[in-house]
Formats: structure tokens, C-alpha cells, sequence
């Protein structure tokens, strides 16, 4: 147990470090289909990049074409001597004069037609792009949760005694979903705001390099305001994602136990259980508000100084005749494109924030290592006997707690029928939780036919045990479906006479639709001793070498108890059973009895030894359990 804390934790550090970069990682599972949407990205950012120039032809086109008609028909009555003069202060030479004169028009639907076909070669691109990004980001999502699923279901007991299920719910559907959205949205668009914004400082570098000096030291006054706001995000968005698993917890648990909240009437105080949680998440929700409500007026802030400047030393080179108003026009726009990806980034490194927060707690889980796995050199458990040893087990649920179980030893002969007897909490249901290795010792051996569990495969060791638990768990679906959950393949013939052992069979085909009537949510629509038939049924269709009941028949009256003990009194034979039961129909007839106080086995016998040689068991007998054998007789 406490090697799994540390696990966990060396897992948590390594999740920290680059959890979303793992992440991203992802992609790399559809080769060069998660390239795709990152090249259609590169043509659709090119396409919008041409816009700006062709608006400033058009506007000099424009510009030009005026001054042309006013000049031209008057060049004529021009003294010679004054023309250099003139086209010097017009900034034309005489056959750019000329062009615009007579084909201004034609380039004016020239870079209208080029500017609806880059908006058309934008436009399909960008659909391109979004459609790719979003299957690939699906792809990611699905495959995530599967592996996050593939790992929870893995896990030992000992992690989902520690952990919420609402906490894990949200890690495989919220947490994921932020990751997906990210890498479906958010690192595109940050490629592209990359991409765009490198672009156009080339285009401005190269067009007008003093202009663009004016701008370009704003460029790291940006950047380090969005570092300095993802450091300070990134904690708020975790305790968002907290918070909202806190309220998932309660939720949760107030939909699985609705019955119990209201037998006891204690909507009221559970609803304000639920309003505290959803008050807890409604602060945080504000205070990342608040700071991006302050962060995005920054972002705008810095791109109005960035347009002042432009405006005043543009301004200046339009009036010294060194900038024409459609250069102007054109450097306007694509200034534009270097604060719209500031702009973004705000939005992405927000994103970004929340997922690299949700992929920590995804990556805390994938990167726990169960203290309960195969050994590399794990053999498979073959030809079961079902000869089953405790040499000095002792247990502890948490390293440093008090012992459940203390130096237990015992042997079970192939074939027998154990029964565990004693009081709530003396370890009986612990022992059974050893058997199909739910737990390991934290001292002593568990041996099936003498090989150490730690030695042989988990799904070896659990194919050859049966295992009706005492809190019932039917799924969703017909009753037959809930039989077969460990043999889907199995006959409906096979099916029938595993219920008939269970005295199931009769209130089966009391229903109308018989085998196949559903069982609603947990097995909502049976009564509790309902479910304990199917879930012995259901152990006894996978026909195992060990068989084990904890208190299976706890939830069934004294009349249907003695039917289906009659019942696997005959289906023991050949088998080792386990049984936990407080009543003597079951005890009676094992063939060994260990009655267990405060962890230890303090008697072991048939039953007529111990009446005869241990005074807890005879009190057990007197104080609880005459009463049954009276009915039982009155049955018999």
C-alpha cells in the first residue's frame, strides 16, 4: 500500500512535467492523417496573407487612377522643362502615369477576382482544416478515455478505496473533453497565430523595415504579459476542475443513494451539501473570470499603442511622400495580423491552461502503478485443484494502520467447504478478498495448489474462482444478460440451470418477459433477495474450481435460504467454497469452521468440535442462530 502512495505520487510528478505534451502525443497514433489539418492550416493562412497586399494595389490603383485623369489630359500644356519636376512630386514616372491612365480599371478587377479567389481557396481550406482537426481531436478523445478506462478497471481495490468515483468520472469525461478541445482548437489555432504572425513581420520587414521597428518592441511586452498570466491560470484552472469533481462526487452519490436520503428525509440538508459544492465552484469559476476579464483589455491596450504608432510615423512618411496611401492601407491590415494572434493567444494560453491542468489529473491516473499486478515471469494457474493455504497472513488496508488480519493460517483440502464465522469486522470478508488476489498480504503466503498468487497470472487465478460478493451489482440489461455477464457465449439451456441452482429459475419465469426482463439501473426493478439468486447464478454458470460466497444469502428470507443452500450443498461437491454466512443452515455442514475475532483465527472445527471446544462459538450458536434451525427443521 505504500509502495502504490509513492507510485502515485513519482506518477503525479511525471504527469506535471509535460502531462500535456503527452497529450498531444496522441496524435502521433494517425501519422499522417494529423498532419493534414496543419497543412490545409499553412494554404488557408498563406491565402488570407495575399489579401492585404492586393487591398493596396487596389486603393493606389484607385489613388492613382484619379490623379491620372486629372493629370494626363493637362501633361500637354506642361512646359517640358517642369515635368521631371511634376511626376517627382506625384511619385509616378511617366509610364506608371500612364498605366494607371488607361488600365487603372483592369487592375482594379484583376485584384478583385485574385482577392474572391484567395477568400474561396481560404474558405475551403479552412473547412478542411477544422473538419480534420476536429476527427483527429475525436480520435484522441476516444482513444484517452478507453485508456483511462483500461486502467481504472485494472486497478487494484486498494486505489478505489482511496479515490472518489465522481472524481474519476470527471477525469475520463470533463478532463478529457478540455484536452480534446485544446488539441482540436487551441494548438491549431496557436500554430496559426505562429504562423500568421511570422509571416507578416516577414512581409513588413521586407516592405517597410523603419515602420516596422516602431511596432516590434511591443511584440515582447505581449509576450511576457501571457507568460506571467499562464503561470497564474494554470493553478486556477486545476481548482476549477477540483471543485467540479467535488460537486460530481455529491452528485453522484445523492443519485446512487436517493432512496436512503429520502427514507431519512434529508433532502434539505443534502441539497445544501450540494449547493456548498456548486458555491465552491461558482468562486472559482469568477475568479478566473477576473483574470481574464483583466487580461484581455491588456491585450487590446497594447494593440491600440501598436495602431497609434503605426498611425503617427505612417502618418509622417504619407506626408514626406515616402508611403503611398495604399501601402499605408496594407501595412494597417497586416498590423492588424500581428495583434489579431496576440489577441488569440490570450484565448489559447487560457485554453491551454485548463487543458494542461486536466491532463496532469488524466495523466495521475494512467501513470499509477497498482500495487496487485502480473510479475513479468507470472505463470498461468493450470489445472486448478482448488487446494487453497494461508501460511502467517497478516494484512493492513494503509501502511502504518492496525493489522485486519494477523498471522493467519490455514489450509482448505480440494473439495471442502470452509465457512468464516465471527463479528462485523473481524476480517472474514478481508480473507475472501486475498483469495482471487484483491489486495496482497502485507506479510505471509496465499498458495492455490501450492503456488504462491504473486507467482501466476490475475486472469488465470480469477477464471478458476466463482465469486458472489456481499453487496450485490447486476448491470443494465435483461436478467440474462446479467447471468451470462462471465460467459456471454454461454446456452440459454446453461443459462437456466445455473438459475435453477440458485432457486432463481421460478420468479424468473413469473415475470412476462421471462429471461429476458430487464433489470433497471443496479437491479432497481428486483427486490434484494432477487438479486442475490442472479448473482449466485451468475457465479455458478462460470462452473469454477473456487467458489466463493460472502454472505450471499444475507438478503434472502429463512425459507428461500434453506432452498438455496440445499442447492449448493449439491453444486460444493467438487469444489472448495468459501462461505461467510451468520447463519447456522451454512455453518453446519462445512466441513471446516474458522471463527475469526478481532483479525485472528481464534477457533477452527466442524461444527460439533467447536460447540464442544470454543466458548465464542457456542455463544454465536445460542445468542443467533437456534432460531434457524428450528425453521429448518419446520422446512424439512
Amino acid at each position: 500500500m505504500q509502495a502504490q502512495t509513492q507510485n502515485s505520487a513519482r506518477g503525479r510528478g511525471k504527469a506535471n512535467r509535460g502531462a500535456l505534451g503527452r497529450a498531444i502525443r496522441y496524435l502521433a497514433r494517425y501519422r499522417a492523417q494529423a498532419l493534414l489539418p496543419y497543412i490545409f492550416l499553412i494554404i488557408a493562412v498563406l491565402s488570407q496573407l495575399a489579401v492585404p497586399k492586393l487591398l493596396g494595389r487596389i486603393i493606389d490603383a484607385i489613388t492613382g487612377g484619379v490623379i491620372a485623369q486629372n493629370v494626363v489630359p493637362k501633361l500637354g500644356a506642361i512646359p517640358e522643362q517642369f515635368l521631371p519636376l511634376l511626376y517627382q512630386q506625384l511619385g509616378y514616372t511617366p509610364e506608371e502615369l500612364q498605366t494607371l491612365y488607361t488600365g487603372a480599371e483592369q487592375i482594379l478587377i484583376t485584384a478583385a477576382v485574385a482577392i474572391v479567389v484567395f477568400a474561396a481557396v481560404r474558405g475551403i481550406f479552412s473547412f478542411l482544416q477544422t473538419y480534420w482537426a476536429e476527427r483527429n481531436s475525436q480520435g484522441i478523445a476516444f482513444d484517452m478515455r478507453n485508456d483511462l478506462y483500461a486502467k481504472i478497471s485494472r486497478l487494484s481495490f486498494s486505489y478505489h478505496d482511496r479515490n472518489q468515483t465522481g472524481q474519476l468520472m470527471i477525469r475520463a469525461t470533463d478532463d478529457v473533453e478540455k484536452v480534446r478541445l485544446f488539441i482540436g482548437q487551441g494548438l491549431l489555432q496557436a500554430v496559426g497565430a505562429l504562423v500568421l504572425l511570422v509571416g507578416t513581420l516577414i512581409i513588413l520587414v521586407t516592405t517597410n523595415a523603419r515602420l516596422t521597428l516602431v511596432v516590434l518592441p511591443i511584440l515582447p511586452l505581449a509576450l511576457i504579459i501571457f507568460m506571467i498570466f499562464a503561470r497564474v491560470s494554470q493553478p486556477l484552472f486545476s481548482k476549477v476542475q477540483q471543485r467540479l469533481s467535488a460537486l460530481n462526487t455529491v452528485l453522484q452519490e445523492n443519485l446512487a443513494g436517493i432512496k436512503v436520503v429520502k427514507a431519512f428525509t434529508r433532502e434539505k440538508s443534502e441539497q445544501q451539501k450540494f449547493g456548498a459544492a456548486a458555491d465552491g465552484l461558482m468562486k472559482q469559476q469568477i475568479t478566473v473570470s477576473r483574470v481574464l476579464a483583466f487580461l484581455f483589455p491588456v491585450v487590446f491596450l497594447i494593440a491600440n499603442v501598436g495602431q497609434a504608432l503605426v498611425l503617427y510615423f505612417g502618418g509622417r512618411q504619407i506626408i514626406n511622400n515616402t508611403l503611398t496611401l495604399g501601402q499605408y492601407q496594407e501595412f494597417s491590415l497586416y498590423l492588424i495580423f500581428i495583434f489579431v494572434p496576440l489577441a488569440q493567444l490570450g484565448m489559447i494560453i487560457s485554453q491551454m491552461s485548463q487543458a494542461s491542468a486536466s491532463a496532469n489529473r488524466i495523466f495521475e491516473i494512467l501513470d499509477t502503478t497498482s500495487d496487485v499486478v502480473d510479475k513479468p515471469d507470472a505463470s498461468a494457474l493450470s489445472d486448478v485443484q482448488g487446494h487453497v493455504a494461508f501460511e502467517k497472513v497478516t494484512f493492513r488496508y494503509y501502511a502504518g494502520g492496525d493489522p485486519v488480519l494477523s498471522e493467519v493460517s490455514f489450509a482448505a483440502e480440494p473439495g471442502q467447504t470452509v465457512a468464516l464465522l465471527g463479528a462485523t469486522g473481524s476480517g472474514k470478508t478481508t480473507i475472501i478478498n486475498l483469495i482471487p488476489r484483491f489486495y496482497d498480504p502485507t506479510e505471509g503466503r496465499v498458495l492455490v495448489d501450492g503456488q504462491d498468487l504473486r507467482e501466476v497470472t490475475l486472469e488465470s487465478l480469477r477464471a478458476a474462482i466463482g465469486i458472489v460478493l456481499q453487496e450485490t451489482t447486476l448491470f443494465t440489461g435483461t436478467i440474462r444478460d446479467n447471468i451470462a455477464f462471465g460467459r456471454p457465449e454461454a446456452t440459454q439451456a446453461e443459462i437456466e440451470t445455473a438459475a435453477q441452482a440458485a432457486a432463481a429459475h421460478d420468479f424468473i419465469l413469473s415475470f412476462p418477459q421471462g429471461y429476458d426482463t430487464p433489470v433497471g439501473e443496479r437491479g432497481a426493478t428486483l427486490s434484494g433477495g432477487q438479486k442475490q439468486r442472479i448473482a449466485i447464478a451468475r457465479a455458478l454458470l462460470l462452473d469454477p474450481h473456487i467458489l466463493i460466497l460472502d454472505d450471499s444469502t444475507s438478503a434472502v428470507d429463512l425459507e428461500t435460504e434453506y432452498h438455496i443452500q440445499q442447492a449448493l450443498d449439491r453444486l460444493m461437491k467438487g469444489r472448495t467454497s468459501f462461505v461467510i454466512a451468520q447463519r447456522i443452515s451454512t455453518v453446519m455442514h462445512a466441513d471446516q469452521i474458522l471463527v475469526l475475532d478481532k483479525g485472528r483465527v481464534v477457533a477452527r472445527g466442524r461444527h460439533a468440535e467447536l460447540m464442544e471446544s470454543s466458548e465464542i462459538y457456542a455463544e454465536i450458536y445460542t445468542s443467533q442462530l437456534v432460531s434457524d434451525v428450528d425453521l429448518e427443521e419446520e422446512v424439512a
